[in-house]
């Protein structure tokens, strides 16, 4: 549909989302409704603008589909005690002397094996708030470090964000995850340094917040993590051999052959609903997501950045983190923030000359700068995990920036300042 809607339009779009999701209305709903008062303010008729919603949300299908899939892999990991003997490991190994290292790291692990970072954060909260009550670490300490473990974890993980950027770029879902690990991996220093230097900052840990171990047997740890092996395995066929297998059949292969492993093959079918049920909120979100893709890929609003950026005198490749960091701010969700930048900007991403994978690398960085905004998910369940007052968990967003911030310069200094290095 050749429509071209106006800034203004794009912009009160994106306001009236993140105003219905700071008032509680389901992100998917805030989204198709900001996108049906984008397009009609921005000078489609009703009829052409739930023509771009419905076009956006049909370019989000195939992301959907290896989400739902990618479900029987974390069902597996979390109902089975996989993704807890994980965390444990990590965790109760570097001890308390490193233990917002452990913290960081096991949240990273966990989210990198294809835990959803939310699950992530609620897996290692407990634990975490025991060794930081033993090792007198403030609250605020032991958030950040989770924080900062999950955004580094999620951009070299087979889980929706991943898969989204992949998808836009139309590039293997390795490649994705394998170009954010030393983006991740500096994420993780800076975590830890900020970390401990507010370590005796904030409220401490009380005894009243420390929870009990959760009930049931948990595989070894060489068992819990088969089914990742699996998986990540299968996905590694095609840049190791160019055998192709797709996400739609690795994700839920890795599942399925790791309960086998662990002695779990009777409770498997209960691992793949619980699995569904936790993807099926996040795939609702990306085709919500996809309406607002819809409209934004036909504003004015991509031609105004890439002025910007030639004002600025700016590299094109800038295009790309920007695009990621703009699209966290507005939806407050890594996973949203790729799917609409991925969608919206890649296209022109590639017009000007960027590698898809260096595209893919330096949107899905710039998706972790300020996916914890107060208006998406991820800043509530972290918050509850530890029990933490509001007013200090708002005191909170510019550390976690800061950890984004350097995962998105680092990507964006190896992919597009020597990104000829790697792609010429």
């Amino acid at each position: 549909m050749d429509i071209q809607l106006t800034i203004l339009g794009t912009m009160f779009a994106l306001i009236t989302t993140i105003g219905l999701i700071l008032i509680r209305v389901a992100p998917a709903y805030a989204m198709m409704t900001g996108a049906l008062i984008g397009g009609v303010i921005g000078g489609a008729t009703l009829v052409e603008t739930v023509g771009l919603m419905i076009g956006g949300a049909e370019g989000m299908v195939g992301v959907v589909l290896r989400v739902l899939a990618a479900g029987i892999l974390a069902g597996v990991l979390i109902e089975s005690g996989a993704a807890k003997t994980i965390a444990e490991s990590i965790l109760y190994k570097l001890g308390e002397t490193k233990a917002l290292l452990a913290v960081a790291g096991a949240t990273m692990v966990l989210t990198g094996v294809g835990v959803f970072i939310g699950v992530a954060v609620l897996t290692v909260a407990p634990i975490a708030l025991s060794i930081a009550k033993r090792a007198n670490l403030s609250k605020m300490a032991v958030l950040l470090a989770i924080s900062g473990g999950g955004k580094a974890g999620n951009i070299i993980s087979p889980n929706p964000n991943t898969i989204a950027a992949a998808e836009a770029f139309q590039v293997p879902l390795t490649s994705v995850m394998f170009v954010g690990v030393v983006p991740a991996l500096f994420g993780i220093g800076a975590t830890y340094i900020l970390a401990k230097r507010i370590r005796n900052v904030g409220a401490p840990v009380d005894d009243t917040e420390l929870s009990s171990e959760v009930k049931g047997d948990s595989p070894s740890l060489a068992k819990a993590l088969t089914a990742p092996g699996v998986a990540i395995a299968l996905l590694l066929l095609q840049p190791l051999f160019g055998i192709h297998v797709d996400p739609l059949f690795a994700l839920p292969i890795g599942g399925i052959v790791g309960a086998l492993i662990m002695g779990k093959g009777k409770h498997l079918n209960a691992y793949i609903t619980s699995g569904l049920e936790k993807m099926a909120g996040v795939a609702i979100l990306l085709l919500g997501t996809g309406t607002l893709a819809g409209i934004i890929a036909h504003s004015a609003l991509i031609e105004a950045i890439l002025n910007g950026i030639d004002a600025l005198s700016l590299p094109a490749y800038f295009l790309a983190p920007i695009a990621g960091i703009t699209m966290s701010a507005a939806t407050g969700s890594t996973a949203a923030a790729t799917a609409v930048a991925g969608n919206v900007f890649a296209p022109t991403i590639l017009e000007l000359g960027i590698h898809a994978l260096a595209g893919a690398a330096m949107v899905h960085a710039g998706a972790t700068v300020l996916d914890h905004m107060p208006h998406g998910t991820f800043f509530h369940i972290t918050r509850a995990s530890v029990g933490m007052a509001m007013k200090e968990r708002f005191k909170l967003l510019p550390y976690e920036t800061l950890v984004g911030l350097v995962i998105v310069i680092v990507s964006t200094l190896i992919f597009g300042v020597f990104g000829f290095l790697f792609f010429s």
